[in-house]
């Protein structure tokens, strides 16, 4: 009898894929995969028995249109677990995970249906003519790598279970391609673009950088100078052996520039396989990837949000065809631009579709840009996880931010990284000195009617509140008020109405026209604006030294007119983390004279980490994991995948597709053969995420509607109901049950 892995068009099978073949294929492409980091063996067998269970003759059948149930991702982690031995046991256990995940997910070892226990305990019936056709021995899967593990216990496990979840990337990945390219052998459209090589560009690139900032070094003035002297000694800093580093240089002083030139003289002196530019707010994700497209060339720069991303672990949709197209999974592109929300949430996914990418973060340099926003209750993962690629996976880590949050080893943080003698900026203190443009003054409270008074006596300002509730209250107030030029910027509108929101704004400053801008935090991270006076709702000093950065940011105007003024708006009280931020900065606030000072940061991390603890790990993830010398490997990687979160409140995603190119990738999602990665790329930008209650309630009265859902499932949320995104604030979902905004009373 022959065994087949997937069914063609003909009947008479002459263009099925056998399984032979394709655990061959999927074999050799994983061992690939996973060389960089020395597991291939581990991945070839992963790849070799991760389908074993479709020598099951049921199985078989439902190949030919059988509908009794076959699971096919059991039996090779079974058969795995009883031919290791000795050292390889464990090892096998840690590719057992990843088989019994491949297609719905990496599960938890323990409670219930569904687990890695109670599938290991699920009779199989395959055919034993799998040992002739395979011929296979297992040996040889531990790996060096363990011998770089830490040796206390909990550091020793999350290890363990971070090989696991890059194995499993590996074979997730390989399986994803060989299928695809079976299909395509069928006649389907080839999804994905072939992307070059970083090594094959890095002279172009590199040339590149240098005729864009040779254009820039003309410009006269201090500011100007100073940036062309910290781009010069951080490039000099590339030289130095891959490592974790910090690069902390102040708002303005241009450390995007200077980041991406260490990264293009670090890789080409170090051979690393990509560049990862990690932001925290797809506000400013457009901003970035537009400077390194004109930097490096339209086409190789892969830009990728978070805001639509398929949720489902069920098995059949993901054994749908579509699966294998979505273009953003795998990250093989040479520069890559995405969030820390698609970072760090995938390195501690069970998903396949979102593991799939992660053997490719392996080998590369990662700026986490803007480094003080990870946020605090995910800490001590986020810090392990980025050692642990730093220590096996060749990967060099820059935390770049104008406050640097202080990750290095203390006696309030004694998980810290090892950062000491680590950093490439030239004097940090010295730069802070040089680079303090702003002055930070407390006004107490301030209602809504004081803010507004404060306002009318400047014709450019800005406003940063704490939520988007009170920044639409006071753009109204403002705008009943009379006040000229009141703009409203907040995550209502999607990525690519704010991009021309602050174009406009930009154009407004330059030319003198009136502009009083009316923000969240969104607008503090990296957004380059310059007002000459701002107002912040109280919150964290690293948040507050932020929204300094968007006041006097080319130092055009004297420091002490260019006024930041800190207040309380006593009806709108900042959620919870906030709230513990605010009293970390009031206990450090009379210690220092000026609080932009690294001094003072410093100071402040310090009160930060001691008053959160263990909560710096808020979920327990680290305690997910864990090895046994009876049992093994306990790793709850479905628990942790669904736990870790770095957007707590769990917002979706709803596509409000008002320009033309939206308008057509909405139009196209009814047409099958166009992947959906492709179409989801398209429409990232026009997305708009709110509370799930109220998406659903949209949904429910009509206003919202999935695209195509035979093909797409529930992945297309698309705004139905246009009127209700008013173009100066955005999506209001507000009482949309059963009203238009035109029915609306304001």
């Amino acid at each position: 009898m022959e065994f087949y892995a997937h069914s063609g068009r003909d009947p008479g099978k002459s263009d099925w894929q056998t399984l032979k073949e394709h655990l061959f294929a999927v074999a050799r492409l994983a061992g690939e995969k996973a060389r960089p980091f020395g597991l291939e063996r581990a991945a070839f067998i992963a790849g070799l028995f991760h389908d074993l269970g479709k020598y099951n003759p049921a199985f078989q059948r439902r190949l030919d249109g059988a509908t009794e149930p076959a699971d096919h991702s059991t039996a090779g982690a079974q058969v795995l677990r009883d031919l290791a031995r000795g050292n390889d046991a464990t090892m096998a256990q840690v590719v057992g995970y990843g088989i019994l995940g491949h297609h719905a997910g990496l599960p938890d070892r323990l409670d219930g249906p569904g687990t890695f226990d109670h599938r290991m305990k699920q009779p199989q019936a395959i055919d034993p003519v799998w040992m002739e056709e395979l011929h296979v021995e297992i040996s040889g899967l531990v790996p060096d790598m363990i011998q770089r593990f830490p040796t206390d216990r909990a550091g020793h496990a999350f290890s363990w279970a971070f090989m696991g979840r890059m194995l499993f990337s590996t074979l997730v990945d390989a399986d994803f391609s060989d299928t695809e390219r079976y299909y395509v052998t069928l006649g389907e459209k080839k999804a994905d673009r072939d992307w070059p090589a970083l090594a094959a560009l890095i002279d172009d690139f590199t040339a590149r950088f240098d005729v864009y900032t040779t254009a820039l070094s003309g410009r006269e003035g201090a500011l100007n100078s100073l940036r062309r002297e910290v781009l010069a000694h951080v490039r000099r800093g590339a030289e130095r052996e891959p490592s974790l580093f910090t690069l902390t240089v102040p708002t303005g002083g241009g450390k995007t520039l200077s980041s991406l030139g260490f990264a293009l003289d670090h890789a080409r002196r170090y051979g690393h396989r990509r560049i990862i530019y990690v932001i925290p707010f797809t506000s400013i994700i457009d901003q970035t990837a537009a400077i390194f497209r004109s930097v490096l060339g339209e086409d190789n720069v892969l830009e990728h949000h978070s805001s639509i991303e398929e949720e489902s672990f069920d098995a059949k949709q993901r054994e749908r065809k579509d699966k294998l197209k979505l273009a953003m999974e795998d990250w093989a592109a040479p520069v890559i631009v995405t969030t820390t929300v698609q970072l760090f949430e995938s390195l501690f996914t069970a998903r396949p579709s979102r593991a799939r990418k992660l053997h490719n973060i392996a080998g590369s340099i990662l700026v986490l840009d803007e480094a003080q926003t990870l946020p605090k209750a995910l800490l001590m993962p986020i810090m392990r996880a980025l050692e642990e690629l730093a220590r096996n996976y060749g990967c060099t880590i820059v935390l770049c931010t104008a406050t640097q949050p202080a990750l290095g080893r203390r006696p309030e943080l004694p998980g810290g990284l090892p950062l000491e003698g680590r950093e490439l900026a030239p004097d940090p203190p010295g730069l802070a000195t040089r680079l303090a443009r702003t002055r930070i003054v407390h006004a107490g409270d301030m209602d809504d009617g004081a803010l507004l008074d404060a306002l009318a006596g400047h014709e450019q300002a800005l406003v940063i509140v704490n939520s988007r509730r009170h920044a639409l209250e006071l753009y109204r107030k403002a705008s009943e008020a009379g006040l000229e030029g009141i703009v409203h910027l907040t995550a209502r509108q999607y990525a690519t109405h704010r991009r021309r929101i602050l174009a406009d704004v930009r154009d407004r400053l330059k030319d003198g026209r009136p502009c009083r801008l009316i923000a969240t935090s969104l607008i503090e991270a990296g957004v380059d604006v310059d007002f000459p006076v701002a107002w912040r709702a109280e919150a964290g000093l690293d948040q507050i030294i932020q929204a300094a950065g968007r006041v006097n940011r080319e130092g055009r105007r004297d420091r002490e007119s260019s006024i930041v003024t800190v207040f309380n708006p006593p009806a709108h009280r900042p959620p919870a983390e906030i709230r513990g931020l605010i009293g970390d900065m009031k206990r450090i606030i009379d210690k220092h004279a000026d609080l932009t000072s690294l001094a003072a940061v410093e100071d402040y991390f310090g009160e930060v980490y001691w008053r959160m603890g263990e909560g710096m790990d808020g979920k327990n993830i680290l305690d997910r994991f864990a090895l046994s010398g009876r049992t093994g490997c306990h790793f709850d990687y479905r628990t942790v995948g669904r736990d870790f979160r770095m957007i707590e409140s769990g917002l979706a995603p709803v596509i409000v597709a008002l320009d033309e190119g939206a308008k057509e990738a909405v139009d196209q999602l009814g047409v099958e053969a166009i992947p959906s990665g492709m179409l989801a790329r398209k429409l990232q930008s026009s997305v708009v995420s709110m509370p799930p209650k109220a998406r659903d309630l949209l949904i429910r009265s009509g206003h919202v509607a999935f695209a195509a859902p035979q093909w797409r499932g529930d992945q297309f949320a698309v705004l139905q109901t246009a009127s209700l995104y008013v173009q100066e604030v955005g999506l209001l979902w507000e009482d949309a049950g059963y009203l238009g905004v035109e029915d609306m009373i304001f």
